[in-house]
């Protein structure tokens, strides 16, 4: 390069290392606030203590994305602020989550996405054993899969809700990346080969056009989750996985395709649950589960209040009864935060027209 280039990269250079030393004064003096904030709380003597605050790191990182002027995509700076936001928190208080484990699930990258690298995240063996960690306070949340953009609702995690007392305080959207790995001694294209692969039976069905175009005949075999199926294929050298990057790291595997869902736009959707309410945030959503009275036009009557007082509704399920045969529960997801007062009303009106309703919780809607 000439003179003249690497005197430009060099001013370049002590600009960023400027800025740098700038952004680590700011981001220890941001780090001292959080320190104080749990000084303060803990010196008020409250009783239920909560120090991660879901619609307080909603509202920061909604205010970020309204203010990047780029060149990051909104989904990088939301990303950087979750570390910024999680390290900090971790001064106050150390947090645990439960996920549907074991390491390197969809479930744990949600988890490190919403919560950041900070927490200590714990691996458990089924949804209803995350329910049960949250529930005995083994842990402080729990994320739990609930509906996959291909795929459709996972059914088990509302059947757990029916008996569970805790809340749902966030939502977590993951772009699901499915990618083809193997032992690292199949070289090339030896991938091409493989008489067996390895996934949980949801990625398999979110891959199945590729896998007819590519590997016809080799033979699909559903396991438990995609960290097993990672397992699987490292022990099993004429076989491959399909799983997310997470999975090929903690077993050491190569990938040699990404991306081969048929769907690009494939996003799986997460609850964090938990034992708080969550004070609205601006930007949020709420959970009913409702149980219609037995009459005609049951449904029509319990949607009738969301109209009436102009509410969206984006989102219905409906799940059978353990009490009776043919009697349902609904679960339903409306724009809006129980503490508005259009959704109090309706929801007041709601009661007169249901069996039950209990609100599984208000919460910031995803961010990015």
């Amino acid at each position: 390069m000439s003179e003249d280039i690497n005197k430009k990269l060099l001013a370049i250079r002590e600009c960023i290392d400027s800025i740098d030393d700038e952004m680590l004064a700011l981001i220890s003096k941001r780090a001292k606030c959080a320190e104080e904030v749990g000084i303060v709380k803990r010196e008020a003597g409250e009783t239920d203590l909560w120090f991660y605050r879901p619609e307080r790191e909603a509202q920061i990182l909604n205010r970020m994305v309204e203010n990047n002027k780029g060149p990051l995509a909104n989904e990088r700076i939301t990303a950087i602020y979750r570390e910024v936001i999680s390290s900090c928190l971790a001064l106050e208080q150390q947090i645990k989550v439960a996920f549907l484990g074991p390491e390197g699930t969809f479930s744990q990258e949600a988890s490190q996405k919403h919560f950041g690298q900070a927490v200590e995240t714990v691996p458990v063996g089924s949804i209803g054993q995350v329910f049960k960690e949250v529930e005995n306070g083994t842990v402080d949340y729990g994320v739990v899969p609930i509906e996959n953009s291909t795929e459709g609702v996972i059914s088990y995690t509302l059947d757990v809700f029916m008996n569970s007392t805790l809340k749902i305080s966030g939502e977590i959207k993951l772009r699901i990346h499915q990618n083809l790995m193997v032992n690292p001694d199949i070289k090339d294209e030896g991938w091409k080969n493989i008489e067996r692969i390895y996934s949980h039976q949801q990625s398999l069905a979110q891959c199945r056009e590729w896998l007819d175009n590519n590997l016809p005949s080799a033979e699909r075999i559903p396991v438990s989750s995609n960290t097993e199926a990672a397992r699987q294929a490292l022990e099993d050298k004429n076989s491959a996985a399909i799983a997310g990057v997470l999975a090929a790291n903690t077993y050491g595997l190569t990938i040699t395709q990404e991306s081969i869902e048929d769907n690009k736009d494939n996003t799986t959707r997460f609850l964090v649950i938990g034992k708080q309410d969550v004070p609205p945030c601006g930007r949020d959503k709420t959970t009913l589960m409702i149980s219609a009275k037995n009459r005609a036009g049951a449904l029509y009557h319990l949607l009738a209040p969301l109209a009436a007082n102009g509410l969206d509704m984006t989102r219905i399920e409906s799940r059978p009864s353990r009490n009776a045969n043919w009697e349902y529960y609904f679960f339903m997801d409306i724009d809006g935060h129980i503490q508005e007062k259009n959704v109090a009303k309706a929801l007041k009106e709601l009661e007169k027209e249901a069996e039950l309703v209990r609100v599984l919780g208000s919460y910031p809607k995803s961010v990015v």
